[in-house]
């Protein structure tokens, strides 16, 4: 049996306001999608779909499992999430190899935006 990673599923009270946030950051359109959920991509995308699904209660706590998106600039980035409405989170970490800093979306999904050098 051969196993593949086809998404993540990203847990939302307001499923439209974070699904297009993290549209609009990757730049990744929405694909096919259930009543109420919102799919960024489709089956057979050479990415994994994004899939945001609706729950009842915000989250709570730091979650253990979090995206780590490329950018060419690290200033631009944060300064782009934050246009979103998502926002910095003070973290960061300087690498001989790059940076990283630690963001959160607009339901404070923590990720982190990281330069390679």
């Amino acid at each position: 049996m051969a196993n593949r990673w086809v998404g993540v599923t990203v847990d939302c009270v307001d499923v439209e306001r974070v699904a297009g946030f993290w549209s609009t950051l990757l730049d990744r359109p929405q694909g096919p999608s259930q009543p109420g959920w919102v799919y960024l991509g489709q089956h057979g995308d050479p990415q994994p779909r994004l899939i945001f699904q609706p729950v009842t209660e915000p989250k709570r706590g730091k979650v253990r499992l979090h995206l780590d998106v490329g950018v060419d600039d690290i200033d631009e980035g944060i300064a782009q999430v934050i246009a979103l409405g998502g926002r910095f989170t003070g973290e960061r970490h300087d690498y001989d190899e790059g940076v990283v800093v630690v963001m959160a979306d607009c339901e404070e999904h923590e990720f982190c935006l990281v330069q390679h050098y």
